[in-house]
């Protein structure tokens, strides 16, 4: 018989309410003992709690019977007064009834491992948790709601049907099956590996908006980097001063722009240097700018091109600062904004650029079929294998069977319909204690 569980489900510390949950089998018994015995179903009970006769507090208290509960077990919520003292003696009085504290993720793995969601909704959880911007909620939702997981088993049942047309040709030989039906398993894979790769291809979007968009500030030194950096992130979180090479290593600030989470870095201007400090600085400068989604160089009035020659990317923007100083001559071509953040000219415009660049990046019209490193992983796999049995078909057919099997295996573990034990502890450590 598996444990019963129970864990504070609201943040711990001073409150109006703390809620507890509880699952397992000893749930109604557990209840019973503290006197919130013969509650309703999902019917909300004003009971006075009590242990050994001594009261504990005033609750409501919700019973969910198994299996049309969170976890699929017999569950229950007290809503408890939000003191400390109360949370702690509820807490013992359930210890000493026989049930333990939960470990992380374990409802949802519960959940889980009872057939209530499948692996990549029990991530959406966690996300959900998570989520900080409009964008990373509406991601999250969509995969709780089995958007992901729809277009998985999408993949996986053309995988089948072709493992089908494979396997009936090798395996019932003298029956009447038609000739060469392995063969007509190859349409069928062709269009799964295009499907695949262009699900590869959208990969970083999905990862993106939970993670969040990388913009990096890249220029010369005395650019007005820093500055800029402050003016977008609303405080003063780089040292700014007129002294070239102020900045020696890479400060990152989260904020939201148009409902997207973002990274920006600030950092040390590009320059050659005797000083091991400043040149390891310039080093990490260039590493953060080739890792990021979106550059903008910086250059003051008047300044030369400079290294936004040699490194600039076609999508980059190239941002004029010090607007108030001196109208800069902006080149003929390609994209830039003219600011200054002492005047604050320009910023508003910048500000809308970029969101409507985070919109043309991170929106899409269908749902990311990665949202975590863990799957893009699992479809490169899969994508590998396919294109192995792909390969096999037109050669030797009863090769091709292997192959398209290891490409099922990789699709369901992103789901969790197979071979999952190894990857659990990866998914639910990273969950709050009361989920």
């Amino acid at each position: 018989m598996p444990d019963t569980i129970f864990a504070l489900a609201t943040p711990p510390g001073r409150g109006a309410i703390a809620i507890l949950r509880l699952s397992g089998p000893r749930t109604d018994a557990a209840l019973a003992n503290l006197g919130a015995g013969g509650l309703k179903p999902r019917l909300a009970s004003l009971r006075s709690l009590a242990r050994d006769g001594r009261p504990l507090d005033q609750a409501l208290v919700l019973r969910f019977p198994a299996p049309n509960s969170y976890t699929g077990e017999d569950c229950a919520e007290l809503h408890l007064h939000g003191g400390r003292a109360v949370v702690e003696a509820v807490s013992d009085a359930l210890i000493s009834l026989g049930l333990r504290p939960a470990e992380p993720g374990e409802f949802t793995r519960r959940a889980f491992e009872n057939g209530r969601m499948d692996l990549a909704q029990a991530e959406a959880v966690a996300d959900l948790i998570d989520a900080e911007t409009t964008a990373q909620a509406a991601q999250a939702l969509g995969q709780l709601d089995g958007a992901l997981s729809q277009t998985y088993a999408g993949f996986r049942h053309d995988l089948l049907k072709a493992l089908a047309l494979v396997e009936a040709e090798i395996d019932f030989p003298d029956e009447e099956v038609p000739d060469h039906l392995a063969l007509t398993a190859g349409p069928v894979l062709d269009g799964l590996i295009a499907n695949l790769q262009a699900a590869l291809a959208d990969a970083r979007r999905g990862e993106r908006v939970r993670e969040g968009y990388r913009i990096v500030l890249i220029g010369e030194t005395n650019a007005g980097k820093s500055s800029l950096f402050n003016a977008l992130v609303a405080r003063e979180a780089a040292i700014v001063t007129p002294i070239a090479g102020t900045t020696r290593d890479v400060l990152d600030a989260d904020l939201i722009i148009g409902g997207y989470a973002v990274t920006l870095s600030d950092t040390a201007g590009l320059r050659d240097s005797d000083d091991p400090i400043e040149a390891e600085g310039v080093r990490r400068a260039r590493a953060r700018a080739e890792q990021a989604e979106l550059r903008l160089w910086v250059r003051a009035p008047g300044d030369p091109e400079g290294s936004a020659a040699a490194y600039a990317r076609p999508d980059d923007l190239m941002v004029f600062t010090k607007a108030d100083i001196e109208r800069a001559a902006l080149p003929p071509d390609g994209e830039s904004l003219i600011v200054s953040t002492t005047t604050g000219e320009g910023l508003g415009a910048l500000h809308d650029w970029l969101a409507a660049r985070l919109a043309r990046d991170l929106s899409g019209g269908d749902f990311p079929a990665v949202t975590r490193e863990r799957h893009r992983r699992r479809l490169t796999e899969a994508l590998a294998a396919v294109e192995a049995g792909r390969r096999a078909l037109d050669l030797a057919p009863e090769m091709a069977g292997d192959d398209l099997r290891r490409a099922v295996d990789s699709l369901a573990r992103v789901t969790g319909a197979i071979g999952v034990e190894d990857i659990l502890g990866e998914v639910f450590t990273t969950f709050c204690i009361g989920k």
